[in-house]
């Protein structure tokens, strides 16, 4: 006989399909984002992964003052147990738009190029540049490109294995794929370009690779220590330190984790929300369940009813989360990272593990939860049922207010005291959708008002780093001294730290004392240092390390870096490779262009922030969006739940004559001051939290990134909470409007 209780299951969707809707809303979103995300960035890593055994991507470079003749080359290779290969660059400003492009000569045995359009170059005018790049400056197939006083074609567009990230230099906080390039050309057009600006890049191949980064670590520290002797050392980054190559596949892996991370916590926020759910269900049912035990019905039969409902709902949700996640979610992923990243291409791969994490994982947890809360219940006697008697309470002395309280007052807390579990959860949901609100709120106010501080803060408009010293006639130019040591602090990045050696009286670094030793804001805020503390810095390619005392600090926020008089900087630094410097208002034009070795601008100090909101604007769009919408799900639910527990309350003040609009200033209004409380009082949390975890996140990079908000911000995060609720209390409104008088009635205690 076919079971009768299969004829409810329609009218019981009907009749709650709005909380089943904004469940199946709640859990298509969470579904879909996080599938999508996993599966692309499990193709992508895979694909990443890859790369290094079939482009042949190097174990390290090192790289040379000057050309190294064969010889010279053998004998390294016989002492270090590695094979060379020249892997030389020449560098230019291109003249058509603001940017550095480096360009490699052909490319057939080591760090090979990913082809992705178009053609690899043949002739001397062809050039075949970065993907991204290309689509930052409008670049394709026959587009021409002015550098080094000649104009290149691009013959195709390519992804170079070794520049999966496009940092300039593997010290930097951020890569920058719009103001810096990438290239190759053919063997005869990079010897027709001019030498000013090459450099001796010897790339290498371990004879018995490491099976680890601790190995390689250890192995890179022996191999410099026998190179050091044999030739002038300017440059030496191994693989497993080389951010062109690294951050990439670090960060989707970081990435993943933090994902992880977001998943699981939205998804203890949706428990929540489901045991009430079901503990709502079971109260709104009690008369319906105490009957049907009575008539006969196993505890086991009804459990299993009461299941089909959400296992459905759930279900449904998950195919439809699923297959968002894997077709246009997917993509939209994958295109933030290509966005963001130089990486070859990839195919979609099916992710088992992004399957049972996204889907079954929370599909079980929902299960869990609602069996238990139903066995819970269901274990109770029919007769309770019927009675509505479902707390396990023996005591159900209500807690006493003071009298003096007046009755409405008295009312509403009541109100609170008997839903306080849903407050409780409709707090800790408005917090998590306070900080996902936030941060796609902020990041892009935060990266501008970065952008503009560190323009107001600049040394100088120009600075010129010099092969050999030089001289001009500049009126603002101002000589310096400069080095770089590195910094190793347990729990932070290995960085390079600038140390500047700042002329008498000079017009761009403003020193009290020309024999103390001060540090920038940004190493102070970073490393959270004090006046009298003492730092420790290390030789790059050495083993001795320096014991700095800090006598104070220089208002300096875009980079970590020390500051000293010359004469000073000459008694401390005297064993350190120094190299001269140049300050200057304007562009010189009098220093000969073959001894600068670098420059920095403000397109320099600025890439940070350019990048971020470049390759994360989108993203942020989605945390906006799911932040919204995630406020108003919770809300609602809970709200609704509440509404629905109370409907025998609301029923008997309307028989007693309350007007809809009273008994809205009752219940609404006691939600309404739970719900915008919850909303203005975690927006300051949420920034606290964000705040701390950026601190946190930024310890794994080198520089340093302020977080700073408007409290305009804030404010704007607050309005679009309450407007979201607005949307709530609407519905809830008329929800209490079809409540009838004969729901008073259903109770025949």
């Amino acid at each position: 006989m076919r079971n009768p209780l299969l004829k409810r299951i329609p009218r019981e969707f009907k009749s709650e399909l709005g909380k089943q809707l904004a469940i199946f809303l709640f859990f298509v979103l969470i579904i879909s984002a996080s599938s999508g995300f996993f599966v692309a960035d499990n193709s992508l890593i895979t694909a990443y992964d890859e790369s290094f055994e079939k482009y042949n991507i190097e174990d390290g470079n090192l790289e040379l003052a000057d050309r190294a003749d064969g010889e010279l080359l053998k004998n390294i290779e016989q002492e270090a147990g590695i094979k060379l290969y020249e892997n030389f660059y020449k560098q230019e400003e291109t003249e058509s738009f603001e940017s550095k492009l480096r360009i490699y000569g052909e490319r057939k045995e080591i760090d090979l190029v990913c082809l992705m359009e178009g053609e690899l170059p043949a002739a001397e005018n062809e050039i075949a540049i970065d993907r991204l790049y290309a689509k930052n400056h409008d670049l394709k197939q026959g587009s021409r490109i002015q550098l080094a006083e000649k104009e290149l074609t691009v013959s195709g567009i390519v992804a170079l294995s070794d520049y999966s990230a496009l940092f300039e230099n593997p010290t930097d906080l951020m890569f920058d794929n719009d103001k810096f390039g990438v290239g190759v050309m053919s063997r005869e057009g990079f010897e027709a370009l001019r030498d000013n600006h090459i450099h001796y890049i010897y790339s290498w191949k371990y004879d018995q690779k490491p099976e680890d980064n601790k190995q390689a670590k250890d192995m890179a520290e022996e191999l410099i220590k026998k190179i050091a002797p044999m030739a002038q050392l300017t440059g030496f980054i191994p693989e497993y330190s080389n951010q062109a190559i690294i951050f990439t596949g670090n960060d989707m892996s970081g990435d993943q984790s933090s994902m992880t991370v977001f998943l699981y916590i939205t998804v203890v926020i949706l428990a929540f929300i489901f045991a009430i759910t079901t503990d709502s269900t079971i109260t709104s049912e009690a008369g319906v369940i105490g009957t049907l035990r009575a008539s006969g019905y196993t505890r086991g039969e009804l459990l299993r009813h009461y299941l089909i409902v959400p296992v459905l709902t759930l279900v449904l949700a998950s195919a439809v989360g699923n297959a968002l996640g894997y077709t246009l979610l997917e993509q939209f992923m994958a295109d933030n990272y290509y966005n963001s990243y130089s990486l070859p291409t990839y195919n979609v791969l099916f992710n088992a593990k992004a399957l049972i994490m996204t889907t079954v994982v929370p599909l079980g947890i929902m299960l869990v939860i609602n069996v238990i809360t139903l066995m819970s219940k269901l274990r109770l006697s029919p007769l309770r049922f019927l009675r509505r008697d479902l707390s396990r309470r023996k005591k159900k002395k209500a807690f006493r207010l003071n009298t003096k309280l007046p009755i409405m007052v008295r009312f509403r807390l009541r109100i609170i005291f008997q839903n306080l579990p849903n407050y409780i959860t409709l707090i800790v949901g408005s917090l998590l959708a306070n900080a996902i609100l936030l941060f796609g709120m902020v990041f892009s106010p935060m990266l501008d008002n970065y952008q503009e501080t560190v323009k107001d803060n600049m040394l100088a408009p120009h600075i010129y780093i010099l092969k050999s010293e030089a001289e001009s006639s500049d009126p603002t130019a101002e000589n310096g001294l400069m080095t770089s040591l590195t910094s190793k602090v347990e729990g932070y990045a290995e960085e390079d730290i600038s140390i500047y050696g700042i002329s008498e009286g000079s017009r761009y670094v403003h020193l009290s004392d020309s024999d103390s030793l001060v540090l920038s804001s940004a190493y102070k805020e970073k490393y959270s240092l004090s006046e009298g503390d003492t730092i420790t810095l290390y030789q790059k390619y050495g083993d001795k390390k320096y014991e700095l005392k800090i006598d104070g600090f220089y208002d300096y926020p875009a980079a970590l870096a020390v500051f000293c008089g010359q004469d000073k900087f000459n008694e401390l630094f005297a064993e350190e490779d120094s190299c001269s410097i140049i300050f200057s208002e304007s562009k010189l034009t009098d220093v000969d262009d073959r001894l600068i070795a670098a420059t920095i601008s403000e397109a320099d100090l600025t890439k940070t922030s350019r990048q971020l909101i470049r390759s994360m604007g989108s993203l942020m769009t989605i945390f906006l969006v799911f932040g919204i919408i995630m406020f108003v799900l919770v809300i609602f639910l809970l709200a609704k739940i509440i509404i629905e527990r109370n409907a025998q309350s609301i029923s008997m003040t309307k028989i007693l004559g309350y007007t809809n609009g009273e008994i809205n200033g009752l219940y609404i209004h006691t939600t309404t001051i739970v719900a915008l409380s919850s909303i203005i009082f975690t927006i300051p949390l949420a920034n606290f939290v964000i705040g701390k975890l950026i601190a946190i996140v930024f310890r794994s990079y080198p520089g340093y990134f302020e977080y700073s908000v408007s409290p305009f911000t804030l404010i704007e995060a607050g309005l679009i909470g309450i407007a979201a609720y607005a949307l709530t209390a609407i519905l809830l409104i008329r929800k209490v409007k079809r409540i009838h008088l004969a729901e008073a009635l259903k109770n025949v205690e």
